[in-house]
């Protein structure tokens, strides 16, 4: 398949990162599908892609008109057969493997032949993902990074058996939606948070052990070494649940290297997650 053969593109998954995926597809042109598991959640993602639109159009960036006429090109669906038609799917689920074979498994039946499936998997296999299908070399990982409407990176990664022409789809569509893109092999973590990850969890470290008070650790890191924000608030952005998942899947895979901090561990059993939800390292109206 060619980009100019790409007119529907499906996502799976209305959360964060799936209605940010959804909605820059959307503002580049594509007709957009956007499934989730209820109404409740599918709403919640239009919600999320209206409030970012709103910030966008205050800034400038987009116009009015053409959020409005990117938003109409989205349609929200609890179905995954509504996906059928869709030329490239792309799964913005939670960081689990069975779950992610899952979906990967049903969209291999839904799709049509020609269609490719890839991941927004931060950290897990692409290969294991795509044995759930019937078609591994068209599967691959597009790891679009958090606010999506935002950064401008996306993480190619290439399965065992994932085909040259997937991957220059994948670098061509993400390059239509104003995106930029590296090249990862099918390794733990691919390039961002397996350099990414050390780089949080010592920082909460650091604040852990007295090294520096937290507003200390993150101004030391930003004016440090030029980074927008610092291992304290990038964790509360990220959210602190999501960056331990990643932190023990890497854990499991490569070693004591990438062992979570324990402070990391106590915050997400306390429930402050960051940001999302209002507390985290530090606390948010």
């Amino acid at each position: 398949m060619h980009l100019e053969a790409v007119d529907t593109v499906g996502v799976v998954g209305a959360g964060t990162m799936g209605n940010g995926i959804a909605q820059v597809a959307a503002t580049a042109g594509y007709d957009v599908v956007m499934r989730d598991v209820s109404e409740e959640l599918v709403a919640a993602g239009f919600e999320d892609i209206r409030a970012s639109f709103e910030r966008l159009v205050a800034r400038g960036t987009v116009k009015e008109q053409e959020a409005e006429a990117a938003t109409a090109r989205i349609t929200g669906t609890t179905e995954m057969t509504a996906l059928d038609d869709a030329d490239l799917v792309v799964e913005a689920v939670t960081e689990d493997m069975d779950v992610k074979q899952s979906v990967f498994g049903e969209l291999d039946a839904v799709c049509g032949s020609d269609a490719v499936l890839a991941s927004n998997t931060s950290t897990l296999s692409i290969t294991t993902i795509a044995s759930a299908t019937d078609r591994p070399e068209q599967v691959m990982g597009l790891h679009f990074m958090n606010p999506v409407p935002v950064m401008k990176g996306v993480e190619l990664v290439v399965g065992e058996h994932t085909s040259d022409e997937t991957v220059a789809l994948g670098r061509e569509f993400a390059r239509d939606i104003g995106k930029e893109t590296w090249e990862a092999d099918d390794k733990p973590g691919f390039v961002v948070n397996r350099v990414l990850m050390p780089w949080i969890n010592e920082g909460i470290r650091a604040y852990d052990e007295g090294v520096a008070d937290k507003a200390d650790i993150d101004r030391g890191l930003t004016l440090g070494t030029n980074v927008p924000m610092g291992p304290l608030e990038l964790a509360d952005h990220i959210g602190l649940d999501v960056v331990l998942d990643a932190s023990e899947t890497l854990y499991e895979e490569l070693g004591d290297r990438y062992k979570p901090a324990y402070l990391l561990k106590r915050k997400v059993a306390a429930g402050d997650l960051g940001k999302k939800s209002g507390r985290g390292f530090y606390d948010y109206e």
